[in-house]
């Protein structure tokens, strides 16, 4: 499968900071809609570099990742499958599945 390449410092912000679009431009909400979001729907397999950027608070990592169970309805068993996250800090690689995991454990059960 293709693979599908989104470096958040060099397409995104090296400052990426805060949850929502009103907390100002370098948001997870508008990380995970303008580059997520679609390159996901592509169809593709998609690695996304963390390397480069200054830091990530939890609330960019929450919205932008957990984001993608919890308002942009994927699953993480799908996102384990077509979603590699890259980062020379293991802590960032964790707290990106953990935020997934979390939001996933959160969505009802369906029947």
């Amino acid at each position: 499968m293709e693979i599908m390449n989104v470096s958040i410092a060099k397409q995104f912000s090296e400052t990426p900071s805060g949850r929502y679009v009103e907390d100002g431009p370098a948001s997870g909400q508008r990380f995970r809609e303008e580059f997520l979001v679609p390159a996901l729907q592509s169809g593709k397999s998609v690695a996304v570099d963390l390397d480069g950027a200054v830091g990530f608070g939890s609330s960019f990592l929450e919205e932008a990742f957990g984001g993608l169970v919890r308002v942009a309805g994927f699953r993480a068993p799908d996102l384990r499958a077509r979603l590699t996250v890259l980062s020379g800090l293991k802590t960032y690689r964790d707290r990106v599945w953990r935020y997934i995991d979390e939001a996933q454990a959160r969505v009802p059960a369906r029947g």
